[in-house]
């Protein structure tokens, strides 16, 4: 099955070699997002705060490739430090419902982040039964 980048003015940018996201399909393969603006600098804020634009990068991505959060089906999580987990896991209902997509979380190796997530979703193309 082809694979097709979701690039738009709406997506945000990054200084490295990958696309935002790809979509194979009806599924949409969102690539790393963390605190970073539009220009692909890192952002450092609270980890409710970078927890918040890497989120909200998740989703204007997911909307450009004609989806949303609710049509996320797996989520992986990578925190900074272990200790912010039970923060994070206070948080994680803001950005999906019940039933919660499949999830994994590990903590480390992301550098000076103190969160990143990558998500897979299932957004029909245009035509299909969503």
């Amino acid at each position: 099955m082809p694979r097709t980048a979701v690039i738009d003015a709406a997506t945000p940018r990054s200084h490295l070699p990958f696309s935002p996201a790809v979509r194979s399909g009806d599924l949409v393969f969102v690539s790393g997002q963390a605190s970073v603006d539009d220009t692909g600098q890192i952002v450092t804020d609270t980890f409710a705060g970078e927890l918040a634009r890497a989120m909200g990068n998740v989703e204007r991505i997911l909307a450009s490739a004609g989806g949303s959060l609710d049509d996320v089906v797996q989520v992986r999580c990578y925190l900074g430090r272990w200790e912010d987990r039970d923060e994070f896991n206070q948080l994680y209902p803001r950005y999906f419902g019940t039933p919660y997509p499949a999830r994994t979380t590990t903590a480390g190796g992301i550098g000076d982040l103190k969160f990143e997530v990558d998500v897979i979703a299932h957004i029909p193309t245009e035509g299909a039964d969503r």
